[in-house]
Parts: C-alpha cells; sequence; structure tokens
C-alpha cells in the first residue's frame, strides 16, 4: 500500500494534483470518517421518514377529523418551509430550550447532539413528503379490495397493514425513490450545524491543503456513486415486486 501512496504522492509532486485523501493518512482518515457519517445520516434520515410517511397516510386516513387536520398541518408547515430553515429551527430554536447535560471529562454539551437535530430536521422534511405519496398509494387500491379484507374479518389496521399497504407501497414505489433521492442529496445541509459528514470533512480538507478543485471533484464522484446504489437497490427492488395492475 505504501507504493500505491507514495505514487499520489509523486503525483502531486510532478503535477500539482494534490489528493491528500489518498496519501495522507490523517486526511485519508477524515475522509473515510466523514463518508461513514455521511451513510449512517442518510440510512438514519430514510428510515425515520418511511416511519413517518408510513403514520401520516394511516393517520389521514381517521375517521377523526382532528388528526386529519394535525398531519395536514405538519404536511404544509414542513413542505412549504426551507429545510435549512428547519434545520436552524430545531438546532438553534429549539435546542436552545433543552438543558445542558454533563458529558465526558465533566465538559457541559447538549442534550442533543447536532447529528440528531439533522436526522430529526431532515426526516421530518422528508416525512411530509412521504406521507403525501402513501397516501396517493393508498388511494389507487381499490376499494373493493378493501371490502373483501373487512369480509374476512381483518380490522382496519390489519387490512392497512396486511392488504392496503403492500399494495399501495408497490404503486407510489417510483415517486418514494425519488424522495429518497433527494433526501441524501440534501443530508449535506447538516454541514450547516457542524456534522462531521461528508461536505464538512472535504471542506476542512481543502481548507488546509488548499485543495479545491480534486476534492471537489471526489466529492461530486463520492455522491454519485452513493446515490447510483441507491437507486440501483430501489430499481431492483421495484422490479422484484411489481405485480400485474399496480405500479408501473
Amino acid at each position: 500500500m505504501d507504493v500505491f501512496y507514495n505514487l499520489f504522492l509523486s503525483l502531486y509532486e510532478n503535477t500539482g494534483i494534490n489528493l491528500t485523501i489518498i496519501y495522507d493518512a490523517y486526511d485519508r482518515g477524515r475522509f473515510i470518517d466523514g463518508v461513514y457519517s455521511t451513510i449512517w445520516l442518510s440510512l438514519s434520515c430514510l428510515f425515520f421518514s418511511l416511519i413517518i410517511g408510513l403514520v401520516g397516510a394511516w393517520l389521514q386516513g381517521s375517521k377523526f377529523s382532528f388528526t386529519k387536520r394535525i398531519v395536514q398541518i405538519y404536511i404544509q408547515l414542513f413542505r412549504n418551509t426551507p429545510p435549512l430553515v428547519q434545520m436552524y429551527f430545531f438546532f438553534f430554536g429549539v435546542g436552545a430550550l433543552l438543558p445542558v447535560v454533563e458529558g465526558e471529562f465533566g465538559i457541559p454539551e447538549p442534550m442533543i447532539s447536532a447529528f440528531s437535530w439533522a436526522v430529526i430536521s431532515l426526516a421530518f422534511f422528508a416525512g411530509a413528503f412521504n406521507v403525501e405519496i402513501f397516501r396517493s398509494g393508498i388511494e389507487a387500491v381499490p376499494k373493493a379490495t378493501i371490502e373483501a379484507a373487512e369480509a374476512l374479518g381483518y380490522s382496519r389496521t390489519q387490512a392497512y397493514i396486511y392488504i392496503v399497504l403492500p399494495l399501495a407501497f408497490r404503486v407510489c414505489l417510483p415517486s418514494l425513490t425519488n424522495n429518497m433521492v433527494n433526501l441524501v442529496k440534501t443530508t449535506t445541509l447538516a454541514y450547516a450545524i457542524a456534522v462531521p459528514e461528508l461536505l464538512y470533512v472535504s471542506n476542512q480538507i481543502w481548507s488546509d491543503n488548499s485543495n479545491v478543485p480534486e476534492m471537489m471533484i471526489v466529492l461530486l464522484l463520492v455522491y454519485f456513486v452513493l446515490v447510483g446504489i441507491l437507486v440501483w437497490g430501489m430499481s431492483s427492488w421495484e422490479k422484484k415486486l411489481k405485480l400485474p395492475g399496480y405500479g408501473v
């Protein structure tokens, strides 16, 4: 591996192309940690946004107008405001109201970390879109199917989980994939509250080494690969779940 690292060091000395994330152990470690942080942040946001979407879509079908109104307020609030503003609201607004706890070595620290606030804000943001996506999928399921489930003794919750949701999921999967891709790209906003994700550590690296063009190219390629893997996985899943009469 030393030969490989020295090759990129020689590349820098001979051409000026400075890829410190390869030949410098410190920058390489920082960059790898940033990639891991971005992946973990993306997976966490995707998971919780899906949960919010499923619960919100189920509540929209409630018999109580109060729950429907609450869900609609949530959707309009988070769909019609910028995600960066929402992140600042949670981090600087709500976070300032929470007590400070004693951390490691007795140093005071916020009760909720910047990473957690990023997950909360982005999950709520994407979840608002997921609610509408799942709602459209549920409405595409024929009422006769729901009536048949009820005739077989299924409760509303059981019919939703075992009958409606699997069929609705197939219908809304293309739209859901698009929202998930946008969410992964939106995780770069966590840079604004000092979450050490990919963009944040890349900025630190190019500030230390003045290699902005190289790091921007690497950053673009890494996100292209990450999003490409997500799109490939979701497309493969969509093909496997496809049923005649449902989905695209």
